[in-house]
């Protein structure tokens, strides 16, 4: 049965679309099957899988809308290794529609029902908002994995996402957890990162992943190319520490249990 896991941050900029992509293609290198659902109407994750938005017959709008499903929506990212249900600008106009509909928060949970047993991760990137696209990722997930930038900013917008998920946690899904969280476009000679890093250490203790993603050119230069960065440039340290991080969400996730909800909002 596939471990399905929201990729989110409220705060923009901080790298959701490209951890979801890499993480999906280095988790496909370790064997795994991974299906990427592309919740951001920018539909940058579509992209950068090498899908041309522009030229979707279906995409996840259609999945929300229940005019199609998954297995019809999916696209193959054929150098990236794993499926992909797309997203465009049409995907703006499901935050309306979806306002006057029944389990309006459950579409994409009723969705995902029939492919479980067809993947071993579903990896969902949010746009960074708490919206009804946000909150159907949210209410289907297993987890949510967090990534972050080691900055001031970065620990404020922590806090109201940890609030978010525990309010998800309390009202519509009972078994979100939030998975860990991911220190991205990390430069070790700017102390005020190293400062903030061991404050998250310090607090989160064990939900704090042990793979550390550098600030690394050839991880932003992948996106122009349509294929992840992990492809990209293997050799590069970004996409040897998503291989990594890979390897880390495959141990993590097949312990007994996932740890528990974070209940600290303090940092």
């Amino acid at each position: 049965m596939a471990k399905i896991f929201c990729i989110a941050n409220q705060k923009g900029g901080v790298g959701k679309t490209t951890t979801t992509v890499n993480l999906a293609a280095g988790l496909s290198q370790l064997k795994q099957r991974v299906l990427v659902i592309d919740l951001d109407p920018q539909g940058n994750a579509t992209m950068g899988s090498g899908i041309d938005k522009r030229k979707l017959e279906t995409t996840v709008y259609d999945v929300l809308l229940e005019t199609s499903t998954i297995p019809d929506a999916c696209q193959r990212s054929e150098k990236g290794g794993y499926d992909v249900v797309g997203a465009n600008r049409e995907l703006a106009g499901a935050e309306v529609e979806l306002v006057k509909l029944e389990r309006r928060d459950q579409r994409l949970k009723t969705a995902l029902a029939p492919v479980f047993d067809a993947y071993d991760f579903v990896l969902i990137d949010c746009p960074p908002s708490l919206s009804l696209l946000t909150l159907n990722g949210l209410c289907s997930a297993d987890g949510v994995v967090v990534p972050m930038q080691c900055e001031y900013f970065a620990l404020e917008g922590l806090s109201d996402l940890v609030n978010t998920i525990k309010q998800v946690h309390a009202n519509l899904n009972k078994t979100l957890k939030v998975i860990g969280l991911l220190r991205v476009m990390f430069d070790p000679r700017i102390t005020l990162q190293q400062q903030v890093s061991e404050q998250l250490k310090t607090h989160f203790g064990d939900k704090v992943f042990e793979t550390v993603i550098p600030r690394n050119v050839r991880l932003a230069e992948a996106p122009s190319y349509g294929v992840p960065g992990v492809v990209f440039d293997p050799a590069s340290k970004g996409a040897l520490a998503f291989v990594a991080f890979a390897q880390e969400m495959i141990n993590r996730t097949s312990a007994a249990a996932i740890s528990a909800p974070v209940q600290s909002t303090s940092l």
